[in-house]
């Protein structure tokens, strides 16, 4: 088994804590025993998933890994989209799934439940004033973001169809700008758990 990036190793950690914590993430973990799912990141990593005893192991995929009951695969905007997509099937968000079909639904279902809620984990290591600085630094950066990254977007699509060599089709393009607007929405919903977390600081204040 390939060695395990520390960071992993920390989502890992914060994911069990969540799964531990809630029934819901616990009955999935335990239905899920020994089966294992990979999550194959285009162009960036491989992760390897796999529940024994309740709890969620995660590890890097390496050469000569043995193959995983369920395999998830897309471009790291398809993916985001994926995981707060609600029901969607995962074909119309440009990721490709194999493998146990079942499986690889009841791993996007526990991963959903056992999501970080980062402005807990906000408070938790940065207490009250450092959170507080940071919400506002972070709330003005992503409205910054959510106004010109559509924008930004569209505007190298046309470059890439109309000036440059490169061009691309309708499937592509509307591919790529359903990415961008993952991301928007993304960091949507990152600003409105800062603002809940700014008032209850300054409520607590």
């Amino acid at each position: 088994m390939a060695e395990t990036p520390v960071w992993l190793a920390a989502a890992e950690a914060l994911m069990n804590r969540n799964i531990a914590g809630q029934s819901r993430a616990l009955n999935l973990a335990r239905r899920l025993e020994a089966k294992s799912l990979s999550v194959a990141v285009t162009g960036v990593i491989t992760v390897r998933a796999i529940c024994l005893g309740g709890r969620l192991l995660l590890s890097r995929e390496g050469a000569g890994s043995t193959p995983t009951d369920a395999v998830i695969s897309g471009s790291p905007a398809a993916l985001i989209a994926m995981s707060t997509g609600g029901n969607r099937p995962a074909s119309a968000q440009g990721v490709q799934v194999r493998g146990d079909v079942e499986v690889a639904a009841q791993y996007r279902d526990l991963l959903q439940a056992a999501r970080p809620d980062w402005e807990e984990e906000l408070s938790r290591w940065l207490g009250d004033i450092a959170a507080h600085r940071l919400a506002g630094v972070a709330r003005d950066a992503l409205s910054w973001g959510r106004r010109a990254r559509r924008s930004v977007g569209e505007n190298i699509a046309e470059y890439l169809q109309e000036e440059s060599r490169d061009l691309v089709n309708s499937v592509e393009l509307e591919e790529f700008l359903r990415g961008v607007d993952a991301l928007r929405e993304t960091g949507d919903r990152v600003e409105a758990r800062l603002k809940r977390l700014e008032r209850r600081l300054q409520d607590a204040g």
